[in-house]
């Protein structure tokens, strides 16, 4: 066989171009064709044995000896390396489309590891997300991002979510658990799973890095609190708060959670719209109750005395407990101002020194062998109505408890309102004994009692 020459090939395509005949082949080689077009334009073919079949490929690149063309040399190289293939039982073509296979799915793998990285979230943006779909229709989100900003964001914001750890989740909990504060560690630690499962759901991040952390690895079980004021520490109360060297409305909202059973929180929230001291009444709207359930409190003429006081200190229009936010605006007191007043005057038992811009009173609340919150206060009215022959029911119906079961939930609607009004009247009128100056008065009167 007489190998064609690039000479060969150059004649044969100008040949085709000026007599526009149709396309005809050219043997270059061995298994190797060139087919010339109508216009001139050459392209290789090369012929190949696999699996008993003649096969046939087509070179990508046309015939010619600049960029982007095969030259004779070439097809001659490529031609004798298909055949080699071929009889090492290699298919070129196969061969080649499972290349370009790989080769798209790489580039689809990187263009989704590129978008991924686009977009994906830090914490901070995270949690800005969490917090405007969930965590901002909860009730105390305002107290969640404050822990969060301290204790979270500061230490893990700047990181992108999906690439967080175990290792970071301790980090925070450890920081925040070295102060002593084993409870925040926990809510900590549940706050973080609630928004890395969001997160997970959303496909935001694959893994939940909370997964695997338990109680037990940050605060652990925390203790039923069951502190209650004695009798002897009710009678000491009133000297106690005069010394304490507090703002007469802390004073005022002290006897108040006693006389009404409330949380700290429902009481600073109050506006004074809810508050009717003629009829003796204040509403609790839903919003401010813990449990989202309205609850309607009936004043005792001590009761009265405290929340007139409060109502009469208070310059704002709207709210019983007023206070002002950075921009200015007027809100109502934040609930940790009253704790950390009480806390402040009873630093024996929190193992630390006094704050230099705080009170100098450091133990003037200190009342018995324990620590005592505004919490304690609630749970000490309470006792006190268990103790006057209040019925048990009459006293979850004072604490707005929602009812466990559901059933009697369902069915069981009686308000106690009578039996409510009389509970708080009977507790107004212990609590007006223990303020008095002489303490063997107070023993007189619970022994009538």
């Amino acid at each position: 066989m007489i190998k064609l020459t690039v000479r060969d090939i150059e004649a044969a395509i100008a040949a085709q171009r000026s007599s526009g005949i149709k396309p005809r082949k050219l043997t270059a080689d061995t298994g190797l064709r060139l087919r010339i077009a109508k216009d001139g334009t050459a392209t290789w073919l090369v012929l190949y044995m696999f699996d008993g079949r003649e096969r046939e490929y087509r070179l990508p690149e046309p015939y010619g000896n600049g960029k982007g063309h095969c030259s004779l040399a070439s097809a001659r190289e490529r031609a004798a390396e298909i055949r080699s293939k071929a009889r090492s039982g290699i298919d070129y073509q196969v061969e080649k489309a499972d290349e370009l296979a790989a080769l798209e799915r790489q580039r689809e793998a990187e263009a989704a590891e590129h978008a991924r990285r686009m977009n994906r979230q830090t914490v901070k943006a995270l949690f800005e997300r969490w917090d405007g779909l969930v965590l901002s229709k909860r009730k105390g989100a305002e107290e969640v991002r404050r822990g969060w900003n301290k204790d979270v964001l500061t230490i893990i914001g700047a990181m992108y979510a999906e690439e967080v750890r175990r290792a970071d989740i301790m980090n925070v909990i450890d920081s925040v658990m070295a102060r002593g504060a084993n409870r925040l560690a926990n809510r900590l630690l549940a706050e973080m799973r609630q928004m890395f499962g969001f997160a997970v759901v959303r496909e935001i991040v694959a893994n939940d890095p909370t997964s695997g952390i338990q109680k037990r690895h940050a605060g652990g079980r925390e203790e039923e609190r069951d502190r209650t004021l004695s009798d002897d520490e009710l009678r000491a109360l009133p000297l106690a708060l005069d010394a304490a060297g507090m703002t007469a409305t802390t004073k005022h909202a002290v006897w108040l959670i006693l006389a009404t059973s409330v949380r700290v929180g429902e009481l600073v929230k109050a506006r004074k719209s809810d508050i009717d001291l003629d009829a003796g009444v204040w509403r609790i709207p839903a919003e401010n109750a813990k449990n989202d359930d309205a609850h309607t409190v009936y004043l005792s003429e001590f009761a009265i005395i405290h929340m007139q006081s409060l109502i009469q200190a208070s310059a704002s229009e709207e709210w019983l407990m007023p206070a002002r936010k950075k921009d200015g605006t007027e809100t109502h007191a934040d609930p940790k101002g009253i704790t950390k007043q009480i806390s402040d005057r009873q630093l024996r038992f929190y193992h630390r020194a006094a704050h230099s811009n705080r009170t100098k009173h450091e133990n003037a609340l200190v009342l018995g062998a324990e620590k005592w919150t505004p919490h304690d206060l609630r749970r000490t009215s309470a006792t006190l109505m268990q103790s006057l022959g209040v019925l048990p029911a009459v006293i979850e119906a004072c604490l707005n408890h929602r009812e466990q079961n559901r059933m009697k939930r369902t069915y069981q609607r009686y308000d106690y309102a009578k039996e409510k009004l009389d509970a708080w009247q009977r507790l107004g009128q212990r609590l007006k004994l223990y303020t008095l100056p002489d303490s063997n008065v107070v023993f007189l009167h619970q022994r009538q009692a």
